[in-house]
């Protein structure tokens, strides 16, 4: 007998999925379906920010408020079934935080477009992550170098038209920042 998997959509209460996936991973553990259900995953995505003057990467959320289950789904003669059963839908749902899957009682699998779409986001994000971790402190500081710049250039710009208007300032008084 051969077995594929589906992706079902698990509805959370929000700014908590990473919590959640840990109580599930561990009821998973608990009760021994980790052969059912393989994987459980939170989408996140690597964001750069700038925080007092230091590049800062925080992971960010592409689904709030949903956290994305494998279950299998075992071929069989009569016809496909999922492993997701009504004990198992029970033991996640009762879960602290965690609201229903999409479908309720009867979880409707994700299509593969829409899955592959969320997958393809979360792998892209690790590897431009992995690409700036590979880059020398040098690099580093010179593309953070030109961020910076531009932000002083938009920010110089807005200060030449605010001091033009408020202040009157003569022409040859007022700074102004060559830009290419």
């Amino acid at each position: 007998m051969a077995s594929e998997t589906k992706w079902y959509c698990l509805r959370v209460v929000s700014n908590k999925e990473r919590k959640i996936k840990e109580r599930l991973d561990l009821e998973i553990d608990r009760n021994g379906w980790r052969d059912s259900i393989p994987n459980i995953i939170v989408a996140t995505e690597k964001v750069y920010k700038i925080r007092n003057g230091k590049k800062v990467v925080l992971d960010r959320t592409l689904t709030p408020g949903y956290i994305l289950v494998e279950a299998v789904i075992k071929k069989s003669p009569t016809g496909n079934k999922s492993a997701l059963n009504g004990t198992i839908i029970q033991a996640i749902t009762s879960i602290k935080d965690v609201i229903h899957f999409l479908g309720k009682k009867n979880p409707i699998p994700m299509r593969d477009n829409e899955i592959t779409r969320i997958l393809s986001k979360v792998d892209e994000s690790s590897e431009q992550g992995n690409h700036l971790q590979n880059l020398s402190w040098l690099e580093k500081m010179s593309k953070l170098q030109m961020v910076t710049l531009k932000i002083l250039q938009v920010s110089l710009k807005w200060l030449m038209k605010k001091r033009r208007k408020s202040l009157s300032l003569p022409n040859y008084l007022v700074v102004r920042p060559r830009l290419n």
